[in-house]
C-alpha cells in the first residue's frame, strides 16, 4: 500500500493497529499529544479476554510478550455484602480466560514492538480538514502539519477526528469513579487487604459500589462508584484530599470498616473519574480516507471491555488494510461493518451489568446469582 497511514493517539488501540500494520509491512506514523511514554500513569489492571483482546495480541504477534507480563492469581474474585459477609470467594485456578496485566506494561510491549520513530510524541491534534479524494490535513498545536491518505482517530473520548464522521458527542453516563490507592497493603492495611483477597473485590448496593484490585507491589487499587449528578461531585473540593475523602466516605456509612478503609485510608488523594458515553448505536456513513477505533468510535461507561475492544478494533482494521492493499475504502467498509454491531453488544458480566440490576432491595445478591450462574 503506497498511501501513508496516520494514527492520532498512542493508546492501546492505536498502538495495536500500528503493530499489525508493521507486521504486514505497511508504513504508519502515530501522533500522540503526551510528551513521552512516561508522561503520566497508565491506569491499573486490565483483564485481557480470550475472545477479543487476546485475539488482537495474536494478530500482533505478541502473545509471548503478553504472557510474560501476566500477574498470576489476579483472576481471583471476592463478592461481599456491605456488612462484610462473604458471598463468593473464587480462587484463580489458572484456567480462566481473562488474565490480568498492568495497563502500562501492556502499552510498553506494544511500544517496544514498533520501529523507533513510529510514535511522534508531543503532537496534539488541533484542526483537521478534508482535502478531497480521501486525503486529510492535520494541523497540530505547534503549527506543524501532516497530509495523509488514511487518517485513523484513536484519540479517545474527546476525539478531534470524530467530527469528520459524526456529530455525536459524549454525554455524562450518570456514574463516576473516585479512585484511591493503598500501598504495602498486607503490612500497613491488613484488614482491607484480607477483604480484597488475591484478585478482585466487588461490593454493591443501590447507587454505590466498591471495586478493588490487588495490583503489583502489594498495592490495592480501588474504584468507588457513585450514581450521582455531576453537580453533586462539583460541590466537593477534590484539591482538599481530607475533606473530599470524608465526603465520599459518608456515602458508605454503615459499611464494614475493612471496606470503608479502602476509601478513608488511601495513600493518595481521591481522584474523580466521571463516566461519559456515546450513544450505544453510534454509527456514521462512510467518509473516504478516515475512520475511528476504540473510545473515539464507541465510548461507554466502564464495563471491562473498553481496552479489549479497542485492541480488537486496531487488529481487525490492520488486517483489513493488509487484505485490501489497493482499496482502502473496501478495507474501511469491511472493518466498520464488523465493528459497529460488536461495539453495541450488551456486556453480560464485567461490571456494566452491576449498574443494570434493577432491584434496589437485592442488588448485590442479584449480582452474586449472576456470577455463580456463569460458573455452573
Amino acid at each position: 500500500m503506497h498511501t501513508p497511514v496516520t494514527i492520532i493517539g498512542a493508546g492501546l488501540g492505536g498502538l495495536t493497529l500500528a503493530r499489525v500494520l508493521h507486521v504486514h509491512g505497511i508504513p504508519v506514523t502515530v501522533y500522540e499529544a503526551e510528551a513521552s511514554p512516561l508522561a503520566r500513569l497508565q491506569g491499573g489492571l486490565l483483564d485481557i479476554h480470550d475472545y477479543n483482546g487476546q485475539l488482537a495480541l495474536k494478530a500482533a504477534g505478541l502473545m509471548d510478550e503478553f504472557h510474560a507480563i501476566v500477574l498470576a492469581g489476579r483472576q481471583a474474585m471476592r463478592v461481599l455484602d456491605p456488612d462484610g459477609t462473604v458471598l463468593l470467594d473464587k480462587a484463580d485456578d489458572g484456567t480462566g480466560g481473562r488474565p490480568e496485566v498492568q495497563r502500562g506494561e501492556l502499552r510498553r510491549i506494544l511500544l517496544d514492538s514498533l520501529p523507533a520513530g513510529t510514535v511522534r510524541w508531543g503532537y496534539k491534534a488541533g484542526s483537521i480538514r478534508a482535502l478531497g479524494e480521501g486525503r486529510h490535513e492535520v494541523e497540530f498545536d505547534d503549527g506543524s502539519r501532516v497530509v495523509t491518505g488514511l487518517l485513523v482517530g484513536a484519540d479517545g473520548a474527546w476525539s478531534r477526528v470524530r467530527p469528520l464522521l459524526s456529530t455525536a458527542t459524549p454525554e455524562y453516563a450518570g456514574t463516576s469513579f473516585v479512585e484511591t490507592y493503598l500501598f504495602d497493603a498486607d503490612t500497613r492495611h491488613p484488614a482491607a487487604a484480607k477483604a480484597v483477597g488475591g484478585g478482585m473485590l466487588i461490593v454493591a448496593a443501590p447507587g454505590r459500589e466498591i471495586f478493588a484490585h490487588r495490583e503489583t507491589g502489594d498495592t490495592l487499587h480501588t474504584y468507588v462508584s457513585l450514581e450521582r449528578a455531576l453537580d453533586w461531585f462539583a460541590a466537593i473540593d477534590f484539591t482538599d484530599a481530607a475533606a473530599a475523602t470524608a465526603r465520599i466516605a459518608r456515602e458508605f456509612d454503615g459499611w464494614a470498616p475493612e471496606l470503608t478503609a479502602l476509601i478513608t485510608d488511601g495513600d493518595t488523594g481521591p481522584v474523580l473519574r466521571p463516566h461519559y458515553a456515546l450513544p450505544a448505536e453510534h454509527r456514521w456513513d462512510r467518509v473516504p480516507g478516515v475512520t475511528l477505533l476504540g473510545d473515539a468510535a464507541h465510548l461507554a461507561a466502564p464495563n471491562g471491555e473498553g481496552a479489549n475492544l479497542a485492541m480488537l478494533d486496531g487488529a481487525e482494521l490492520g488486517q483489513a488494510l493488509a487484505a485490501h492493499p489497493d482499496d482502502i475504502e473496501a478495507a474501511l467498509t469491511e472493518y466498520e461493518e464488523a465493528m459497529f454491531p460488536r461495539s453495541s453488544e450488551v456486556v453480560t458480566f464485567e461490571g456494566a451489568e452491576v449498574h443494570g440490576i434493577d432491584s434496589d432491595d437485592d442488588r448485590l445478591h442479584a449480582l452474586f446469582d449472576m456470577i455463580t450462574k456463569k460458573d455452573r
